[in-house]
């Protein structure tokens, strides 16, 4: 039997019609401290359309062009709602406790998102070609060479950069995003404590 098989052999036991595309939700999710998950997705679409856009014109174009500038200020924007709406979600689960009940595979992919994501927003800002980006590259190569990684990612290589940042951690990004949401829709989302 092949993985494909396999893989729709265990989608379909373990994931039904009404799991992935629900037509009820639990009460419970009416609540605010569910929402900020929603706002995560909602901003990471607009960072990967804004960016789309900056890839497009590229550095001459958002650098000097008003239209271009524009999609450079909400691609900016996009990146600090994600931020604040993924670190309110990661708080709001904490406290709920979201790793319970058997999910805290669920709870350790998102954990893994918001590390890919910090990585990617630090690969974001260097590309800016700034004096602020080059301090920080040049601050960020000693960090990396003490961490160990240095020889695998130097950030004064804008190349690298730059491929990491359009292509590599948004694609990890996504793919963990994917796995998140499939594991929240087949666990269902966590309940809050009981009173």
């Amino acid at each position: 039997m092949n993985l494909t098989t396999r893989a729709q052999r265990y989608l379909r036991l373990d994931l039904t019609i009404e799991d992935a595309l629900p037509t009820r939700m639990p009460v419970y999710v009416n609540s605010v401290a569910y929402l900020f998950g929603a706002a995560t997705m909602m901003a990471l679409a607009m960072i990967v359309a804004s960016g789309l856009a900056l890839a497009l014109g590229g550095p001459t174009w958002y650098h000097a062009n008003r239209v271009g500038h524009f999609f450079n200020s909400v691609h900016f924007w996009s990146v600090q709602l994600f931020f604040l709406a993924m670190i309110l979600h990661f708080t709001t689960k904490f406290f709920l406790g979201a790793w319970r009940d058997g999910r805290w595979l669920t709870w350790m992919v998102g954990a893994l998102m918001l590390g890919v994501g910090v990585f990617t927003g630090l690969t974001g800002f260097l590309l800016q070609s700034s004096w602020d980006s080059q301090w920080i590259a040049t601050q960020a190569k000693d960090a990396m060479n003490a961490a160990g990684i240095g020889a695998v990612f130097n950030t004064m290589d804008a190349g690298q950069v730059l491929t990491l940042h359009v292509a590599a951690l948004p694609v990890a990004l996504l793919a963990f995003l994917a796995l998140h949401i499939f594991l929240i829709r087949r666990d269902s989302p966590v309940r809050p404590y009981e009173d």
